[in-house]
């Protein structure tokens, strides 16, 4: 990239960003010492920085570069990027005011809003500072008030719980226990139906007993009449 590429490409990129509302850092010109190093410095936004890890022989030194087959782009090379004039800026000139900007801009914004979110505020509705000690205790105060309402809606929630619970287990107690009853009165008709029938059979054993006594009876009634029959017929023979 030429010069004149390289620097439409940064213009370019400039006006995007101020198009977007993009905020650049600026290098502070106030202070006398560094006022004109860091106007030049502003002036040269956005960099162009080259890096690189390789070391590459340039005459009679070696240094970081790149090698390209039309040459080699030197990263230490004001000529061939920015990164000289960035490492100046950061490390060496403005250390002291990016420190000071991340602490009392960047910081202090970010507190502030996360202490906004949290309830916090500078600032009263009526525009009056006050004791952000005395912010804390209050807001200390409501969560424990809070978390105590909500223990003790858990806990009546649980008392509910538990007493539904009981009257489902009474429920359930009061099925089987009339389940428990009917089996019984099932068991003991059953019951009641067998001892029914081992009577019934236990009679008409009885009454087949008695059949057949009277039967053998008159069995050996019949045989011993037919035995005395012969013996009146011999006696009449004789006669």
């Amino acid at each position: 990239m030429s010069k004149s590429d390289l620097g439409n490409l940064k213009k370019k990129i400039m006006n995007e960003l101020q198009s977007y509302g993009v905020q650049l850092y600026q290098f502070p010109t106030e202070d006398e010492e560094v006022g004109e190093i860091n106007a030049s410095l502003n002036a040269r936004l956005p960099f162009a920085v080259v890096g690189s890890t390789e070391d590459v022989k340039i005459g009679n030194r070696m240094v970081k570069a790149r090698s390209y087959p039309w040459g080699s782009v030197q990263v230490e090379n004001e000529e061939h990027c920015d990164f000289v004039h960035l490492r100046e800026m950061l490390l060496r000139v403005n250390m002291d005011d990016l420190r000071e900007q991340t602490h009392f801009r960047h910081y202090e914004l970010y507190r502030r809003c996360k202490l906004e979110e949290m309830g916090f505020k500078d600032t009263d509705p009526d525009s009056q500072s006050f004791s952000l000690q005395e912010m804390y205790e209050a807001k200390r105060k409501e969560f424990l008030k809070e978390l105590q309402h909500r223990e003790e809606s858990m806990r009546q929630m649980f008392v509910n719980k538990v007493k539904e619970t009981e009257a489902e287990l009474k429920e359930k107690e009061k099925e089987l226990h009339e389940r428990f009853e009917q089996l019984k009165r099932m068991h003991q008709e059953e019951k009641k139906n067998l001892e029914e029938k081992r009577r019934e059979l236990e009679e008409e054993m009885n009454a087949f007993n008695r059949r057949r006594v009277a039967a053998e009876t008159l069995m050996g009634q019949a045989l011993q009449g037919c035995s005395h029959q012969p013996l009146k017929k011999e006696k009449d023979k004789k006669k």
